[in-house]
């Protein structure tokens, strides 16, 4: 696993998994995942991204991957504890820098920790990462890249 030596790219996106992301299309869903997650059940590509925890992994994400902006929930966050209104402090740091790049209000949505288990076999690909917190699985809708000069909702 080589990282990017490449301007303006985030040096933690490593080759394999830039090449996911651009060839993710829009309404792909990428899942990000924490240390105890079974990455590899879903069958689907992981990329694992040496020590890194999940806020620096989404920051990196982030930073060439938009969400969509045209579906209610393009950031999605596994329930915690059975109780949908429980959110750990990591997953409020997560909302609060998705929220900081979206072009609208961006609130979580809130998918029951088996269901999680099952859209994960559906999703596009998933980056393991080494975070200890539990709880700290997200699903992420890809969104439309723009010309330049058109707003990000599509106007």
């Amino acid at each position: 696993m080589l990282n990017t030596v490449l301007k303006g790219i985030d040096p933690l996106l490593n080759g394999d998994l830039l090449k996911i992301l651009d060839e993710m299309g829009h309404g792909d869903q990428l899942l990000i995942v924490d240390r105890n997650y079974p990455a590899f059940s879903a069958d689907r590509p992981v990329v694992r991204l040496g020590e890194s925890g999940t806020l620096r992994v989404l920051d990196a994400i982030l930073s060439v991957f938009p969400l969509d902006a045209f579906v209610e929930h393009p950031l999605e966050r596994m329930e915690v504890k059975d109780d949908p209104s429980l959110t750990t402090a990591l997953q409020d740091r997560v909302l609060d820098v998705a929220r900081a790049g979206h072009p609208t209000a961006l609130e979580y949505g809130v998918v029951p920790r088996h269901d999680f288990y099952q859209r994960a076999k559906n999703v596009f690909a998933v980056v393991h990462t080494l975070e200890s917190e539990p709880y700290s699985c997200f699903i992420l809708h890809k969104g439309v890249v723009f010309p330049p000069g058109m707003a990000e909702d599509g106007s």
